[in-house]
C-alpha cells in the first residue's frame, strides 16, 4: 500500500510540473506574440494606439488568468490530493 501511495504522489508531482511548466510557456508565448503584433499595429496606424493598448492589456490579463487557474489546479493536487483521499 505504501508503494502505491508513493507512486501516486510521484506521478502527481510530475503532473504538477507539466501543468505549471506548459501553462507558463503558453502564457509567455501568447503575451509575447500579442505584444509584437501590438507594436506592429501601432507602427502602421499610430492613431489607434490607445484603443489597441486597452484591448491588449485586457487580453494579457485573460491570458495570465488562464495560467493562474492552472496553477490553482496544480496546487489543489499538491496540497489536497483528491486521488489519495479515496484510498483512506
Amino acid at each position: 500500500m505504501q508503494a502505491f501511495i508513493a507512486n501516486i504522489q510521484g506521478l502527481t508531482a510530475i503532473g504538477i510540473g507539466i501543468i505549471i511548466g506548459l501553462g507558463a510557456i503558453g502564457a509567455c508565448l501568447g503575451i509575447a506574440l500579442m505584444g509584437g503584433k501590438y507594436i506592429e499595429a501601432c507602427a502602421r496606424q499610430p492613431e489607434l494606439m490607445n484603443p489597441l493598448q486597452t484591448k491588449m492589456f485586457l487580453l494579457a490579463g485573460l491570458i495570465d488568468a488562464a495560467f493562474l487557474i492552472g496553477v490553482g489546479v496544480a496546487m489543489l493536487f499538491a496540497f489536497a490530493n483528491p486521488l489519495l483521499s479515496k484510498l483512506a
